[in-house]
C-alpha cells in the first residue's frame, strides 16, 4: 500500500513527533498551513490505509503511526527497482550514481557503506 504526497508529508510529520494530537500536526506544517478538515481527511485516509491509529483522549485524539519510516522507505525504493529498474539493483545503483550529480566524496562514502557491508556477508 502507497501514500499519496500529501499524506507522505502528513506522515513525515507524525514520525518526526511519534505520537501528536491534530493541533500539533497542523503546528508542524509551514505556512500556508492546510485546513483541518483537510489533515482530518487525511488522517482518516491513512488509518483505512493503516499507516496510523490514535487513542481517545474525552473528544481529542493523539494519532501514533503504525508503519515505521524505514520500513515504508524501504518498500518504497524496493518497488521503485522493481518497476523502473527491471527488479536489478544494480541498474539502479547504475542510474543513481550516474544521475544524481554525487560528489566525488558522497562516492566514496558510498563506496565505504558497499564495502562494509561486503565484509559483513
Amino acid at each position: 500500500m502507497q501514500l499519496t504526497k500529501t499524506e507522505e508529508e502528513l506522515m513525515n510529520h507524525l514520525w518526526r513527533l511519534d505520537k501528536a494530537f491534530m493541533k500539533d500536526l497542523l503546528e508542524a506544517y509551514p505556512e500556508p498551513k492546510p485546513a483541518t478538515t483537510t489533515v482530518a481527511t487525511l488522517l482518516k485516509r491513512m488509518a483505512d490505509k493503516g499507516f496510523v491509529s490514535y487513542t481517545r483522549f474525552g473528544n481529542s485524539r493523539e494519532y501514533f503511526p503504525l508503519v515505521k519510516k524505514k520500513e515504508y522507505f524501504s518498500k518504497q525504493v524496493n518497488s521503485l527497482i522493481k518497476n523502473f529498474f527491471n527488479d536489478s539493483s544494480s541498474q539502479f545503483a547504475s542510474f543513481f550514481t550516474k544521475e544524481t550529480n554525487l560528489s566525488k566524496k558522497e562516492l566514496q562514502e558510498l563506496r565505504a557503506i558497499i564495502d562494509s557491508e561486503l565484509q559483513n556477508k
